[in-house]
């Protein structure tokens, strides 16, 4: 009788690789800005503002406070706290010398940077002054307030110079043209956007924006604004009667922030969604996306687009700092220890890279095709294994499976090894990527042992019933998610096709979800 050899089949991992997007030039810069440091503040960030000159400062508005960090240190350098009740919308001078802030109180105040003193206080508003400015000329303040009013005073004699009243609701937001000291850019929750020109004290343009308005801010040339509220940001041609130009919804709960960056180049908006998105200026397309722990309320970017810092909610500041690149570090550290090796060009580095995880790999296929099947399964379940790269432990695992052998594997485990495979399990148990192979693990491994469960130690007990418990847990998950599934099927059938677009994307970026979590349930 003759033997017949088969190629023996390696592991396949990639199937169990996570998705990944295109990078583009733009997804490499911003990732450049590297891991966020977070500081907590005693109150929800109101308004962040870089200052224009180095070393780049930005000034946090909060509770009763500004604080002035140092982006490199990411120490407050300044603590300005001469206001009774709240402070809002802090921000410096173009000098970087001078910061002007409101407040809950009602009163403006200009303080100077370095000494943290009171210079002016301009009185007036008869409700909280949510946003405050420095004009073109940089001689007057500008002031928007919840009295729904918009207020132009003169620095050096601390008056008022002009008054426009035409909102019916809270003025939150606005922006002083780039181009001319007296042209004034409103928003407010009255949905209407308004431009005014102090020279004749008249409104030349109305727009409305549809919401509340929460952000606005001209673009270079002065010819075109940009305002956001609700969940969408639009965009406005002055010099075509206040034409819309383009309307951006890319999020899905109130856009806070507005700001530019890249030297104009980019949008920037931060939501109370948790989203910072970054567009380009002349297609208006999403070019990357950074995610945040908590709902966003105000953003500011330095100059040069070094440092990211984004006030939260809760009262946390993220901070980005962009990572120099390896190139400037290689260069320096040349400079400083052999001036004459410094170099522009490419030079060739050898990277020696470790086989540690090639051996790993290679040792579960040798103990499988030796059908050493715990074995295989046990090295599979190393620590460093199944933490940093649990694809290969589920890759492993399937190919047991698949040869039938998993009971078998299993079946042979030692207590430690019994325990590994508990946290595994348990650790992974919500991971789409791993649901089928979890689930049919589980099923094995519930079958080997259902006998001796009792027997096993304390720790390996304690885990069976945690594991028990996560799914019983998703179970109810599962039963959620298959409600919302049905009442977004609903929505859908009941709703218009022009409209139903967004939803539908809702629903794309749901079904791979709710389809891994829809098979535990039939499992079960």
């Amino acid at each position: 009788m003759s033997h017949i050899s088969y190629p023996f089949k390696k592991i396949n991992k990639s199937v169990y690789q996570k998705p990944t997007s295109v990078l583009t030039s733009d997804n490499l810069y911003w990732k450049k800005l590297g891991q966020p440091v977070l500081v907590k503040e005693f109150g929800a960030i109101d308004y962040i503002d870089f200052s224009p000159i180095e070393p780049y400062y930005f000034a946090a508005t909060c509770s009763v406070r500004i604080q002035v960090y140092d982006p490199i240190t990411k120490v407050v350098t300044k603590n300005i706290s001469k206001f009774v009740e709240a402070a809002y919308g802090a921000t410096f001078r173009t000098d970087g010398r001078l910061l002007v802030a409101g407040s809950e109180d009602s009163a403006i105040k200009l303080f100077d940077v370095n000494s943290k003193n009171v210079l002016r206080v301009f009185t007036g508003h008869t409700a909280p002054v949510h946003r405050t400015f420095f004009t073109k000329d940089q001689i007057k303040i500008l002031s928007f307030s919840d009295d729904k009013s918009v207020n132009v005073w003169d620095i050096a004699t601390e008056e008022k110079i002009t008054s426009f009243t035409e909102h019916t609701d809270y003025v939150r937001s606005g922006a002083p043209s780039p181009i001319s000291p007296d042209i004034i850019l409103s928003g407010g929750y009255d949905h209407l956007l308004k431009l005014y020109d102090c020279r004749s004290n008249e409104t030349i343009l109305t727009a409305n924006h549809g919401s509340p308005v929460e952000s606005t801010l001209f673009l270079p040339s002065g010819g075109i604004f940009i305002s956001a509220g609700g969940t969408e940001i639009k965009v406005w041609d002055i010099f075509n009667g206040g034409k819309l130009l383009a309307n951006i919804s890319q999020h899905h709960k109130t856009v806070t922030s507005l700001r530019l960056a890249t030297n104009n180049s980019r949008l920037m908006s931060a939501s109370l969604d948790r989203h910072v998105k970054i567009y380009d200026i002349s297609t208006f397309k999403v070019l990357h996306n950074i995610d945040f722990p908590n709902a966003i309320l105000s953003m500011g970017i330095s100059e040069q687009d070094d440092t990211l810092a984004v006030g939260m909610i809760d009262g946390v500041i993220s901070i980005r700092k962009r990572d120099k690149p390896a190139v400037e570090a290689k260069q320096k550290s040349h400079f400083r220890f052999a001036p004459d090796l410094v170099k522009t060009q490419t030079e060739s580095v050898d990277i020696v890279f470790s086989n540690k995880n090639k051996e790993i790999e290679a040792d579960v296929d040798k103990f499988i095709r030796k059908m050493e099947f715990s074995k295989a399964l046990s090295m599979a379940l190393k620590t460093y294994v199944a933490s940093k790269h649990p694809e290969k432990t589920a890759a492993a695992i399937q190919d047991m499976l698949r040869r039938k052998v998993l009971n078998i594997a299993i079946g042979g485990l030692n207590e430690r090894d019994i325990g590994g495979l508990l946290k595994y399990l348990k650790r992974n148990l919500g991971e789409t990527r791993f649901t089928r192979t979890i689930i049919d693990a589980t099923n094995v491994f519930v079958d080997v042992f259902e006998t001796q469960i009792k027997t096993f130690s304390e720790p390996n007990l304690l885990l069976y019933t945690s594991l028990i418990q996560e799914v019983a847990q998703e179970i109810e998950v599962c039963t959620k998610i298959c409600e919302l599934e049905g009442a977004i099927g609903m929505l859908l059938s009941a709703s218009e096709t022009t409209s139903a677009g967004n939803t539908l994307d809702i629903v794309e970026t749901l079904t791979p979800s709710i389809k891994a979590r829809k098979e535990i349930v039939i499992d079960v």
